[in-house]
């Protein structure tokens, strides 16, 4: 086994050091990325003219969509009834820190005036700046603001492939020419938008490579050095390698909670319903679900970046919104138990999850049982056990386990939560 570790680190060094590789000392400061990390909660927002056509941004073009009727949807794109305070307030109301909004998708359509394409929001009869309303709004309601790019554009025809469908080389697509046009958008978005968090996509086709990946790393930290940048940057082999050399800050699971780590951040993008954009009628998670996926993901020392798509008209479903304060009501409630904790020690599983801060444990319970049995706490011991915001549980310690008594019924159908408070702090001991 010993020799096979040893090949694989062999292997992996090699393959590194025929990469390009981002110089550690411009990486985003521990400081900053500390306080991305507590703030566990924030909103991806998805949109743009494909609301029209109420299919999946980006991926429907070529596919549900024509290509030519997709690129001239533009033209009809008029959401009169965008407010961005609205949708800000809705993210507030929510319990989310930071918001997301997709400047430009993989569709080539852009959100704000650049002055390097002429694809977009400018261009639609609406006129209006929607990434530069949303960064007012965020800075009034005290709200991270975060962007949204993708390093690939299938309608640009200097980008090598524009159909992901038949994903087939152009030749005569310039990537350097297009990588420049590039720099030059991310530029604008910087130096006008100040954004908090830069959340990159697209990096799976083979026209991107590693040296752009650094490249436009370097660039982007030349203009900002405390811009938090997510690691879909590098190529997608290299986006999960050492987080200390690759061209990104964090890690991305996609629909789907990552597992606890406490070494490397993470953040979750999922979905409210099924659909990345607006869709009629999708079907929407359950309140359980959304609570129970927020819980799991701050259980395993990650954030979760929960997606809406809002509707052509500029409005946010009224479901959705409801479903979004029903969250904030929760964590009005219950969010010293996520915010600014840390994963652990025990792993996330169907029964619970936990998060830790000071010398409490806050057990985040799922399943309705008579008792709940863990394993024992190395070097600590209880001193207390209670109901966040309500009495005092039995328990019982020793070296093999902890045993709590649950109350019956359990008094948060989707999330109760136990604290357990120990003699010592909780954030030196290792995961159960």
């Amino acid at each position: 086994m010993k020799q096979l570790v040893v090949v694989f680190f062999l292997c992996l060094s090699h393959a590194m050091a025929q990469q390009k590789m981002v110089d550690p000392a411009i990486k985003t400061p521990v400081r900053v990325m500390d306080d991305f990390m507590s703030k566990r909660f924030g909103m991806f927002i998805h949109w743009g003219p494909v609301t029209l056509r109420g299919t999946e941004i980006g991926w429907s073009r070529n596919n549900e969509v024509p290509e030519a009727d997709y690129d001239s949807l533009y033209h009809e794109f008029n959401p009169v009834l965008f407010n961005a305070e609205a949708w800000v307030e809705t993210a507030k109301d929510a319990g989310m820190k930071y918001l997301t909004i997709t400047s430009k998708h993989h569709d080539g359509f852009c959100l704000w005036p650049t002055a390097y394409s002429s694809y977009n929001i400018m261009n639609t009869p609406f006129k209006r700046d929607v990434v530069g309303e949303l960064a007012a709004a965020c800075k009034k309601y005290d709200i991270r603001f975060c962007i949204y790019f993708t390093v690939l554009d299938w309608h640009d025809k200097d980008y090598a492939i524009h159909n992901p469908h038949k994903p087939v080389i152009d030749r005569a697509a310039d990537m350097n020419k297009f990588v420049a046009r590039m720099k030059n958008e991310l530029k604008e978005i910087i130096t006008k938008y100040h954004p908090y968090m830069l959340w990159f996509d697209g990096n799976w086709e083979s026209p991107w490579t590693q040296d752009y990946a650094v490249d436009v790393y370097s660039y982007l930290k030349k203009l900002d050095p405390n811009v938090i940048i997510n690691n879909r940057l590098s190529t997608s082999k290299l986006q999960d390698t050492l987080i200390s050399v690759r061209a990104g800050d964090y890690n991305t699971p996609e629909q789907r909670i990552g597992e606890l780590d406490m070494t490397q951040p993470w953040e979750s993008c999922m979905t409210i319903a099924n659909q990345w954009a607006w869709k009629p009628n999708d079907q929407m998670k359950s309140l359980k679900e959304c609570i129970q996926t927020l819980a799991k993901s701050s259980g395993g020392n990650g954030n979760l970046l929960f997606n809406v798509g809002p509707m052509l008209d500029g409005r946010m479903e009224a479901r959705q919104v409801a479903r979004l304060k029903e969250m904030g009501t929760w964590l009005n409630k219950y969010g010293e138990s996520i915010y600014n904790t840390k994963g652990g020690p025990y792993k996330p599983n169907a029964v619970y999850a936990a998060t830790r801060r000071g010398n409490k444990i806050y057990l985040h319970v799922f399943e309705a049982k008579h008792t709940l049995e863990l394993p024992a706490i190395p070097g600590r011991k209880i001193e207390k056990a209670y109901l966040l915001k309500g009495a005092a549980v039995t328990y019982k310690q020793d070296t093999n386990a902890v045993t709590i008594d649950l109350p019956d019924p359990l008094t948060d159908v989707n999330d109760t939560v136990i604290v357990l408070e120990l003699n010592g702090s909780t954030i030196d001991i290792p995961v159960i």
